[in-house]
């Protein structure tokens, strides 16, 4: 990937989480209790969270899926490092678990692989 392409991608993800972050939640009641409040505020943001991260992660995956599904194997070999990275960042996140993200890695390494061969 170009440096601006780079750049671009990263704004693209910079605007997502905003969008998701401002995301509001519709409640029918509103608790009594501070604390109860401050919990629904911190739910939403990691909620918002979450739902980016699975987001962008989907959408790394997909793209090197793509250039599996075309047979283009020297796509999807660039591809997979921003895979990868994406999975790593969710699960640094806590937005999934280490041993999904490792799972995740490891067959889309072996489906790039297999089309390389």
């Amino acid at each position: 990937m170009t440096a601006n392409a780079e750049s671009m991608k990263q704004e693209w993800d910079r605007k997502v989480f905003i969008a998701f972050y401002k995301f509001s939640v519709t409640v029918t009641h509103l608790p009594n209790i501070k604390s109860s409040i401050k919990s629904m505020r911190v739910d939403a943001k990691r909620r918002a969270r979450n739902v980016f991260e699975k987001t962008r992660m989907k959408k790394a995956q997909k793209l090197v899926l793509a250039a599996i599904a075309e047979g283009d194997a020297a796509k999807a070999r660039e591809l997979l490092p921003a895979a990868h990275k994406a999975i790593d960042q969710a699960a640094a996140n806590n937005t999934i678990h280490k041993n999904a993200a490792a799972r995740k890695k490891s067959k889309l390494a072996l489906k790039v692989n297999a089309v390389s061969a």
